[in-house]
């Protein structure tokens, strides 16, 4: 097995907000966030069009081919 073979077999592409993006397989949206430098209170999440909060991303597994939007959260009355 070569070098990328190797890399490839322990990263999985998800969709981005549209685009392409790997990561280490195993990682969760949490660390997703924290990779790019959101801060958690900064953006609201949702994996495969499912709403995920803020309290979850620890616990919510990235899979190949999963469809992550982040976007700005709504606050208000």
């Amino acid at each position: 097995m070569n070098a990328s073979t190797s890399a490839a077999a322990h990263t999985v592409t998800i969709e981005l907000d549209g685009q392409a993006h790997t990561v280490p397989a195993g990682s969760c949206l949490a660390e997703l966030l924290l990779s790019m430098g959101h801060a958690e209170q900064a953006v609201a999440t949702a994996v495969n069009q499912s709403f995920v909060a803020r309290s979850k991303r620890a616990i919510t597994v990235l899979h190949e081919g999963d469809q992550v939007m982040l976007f700005q959260p709504i606050v208000g009355g």
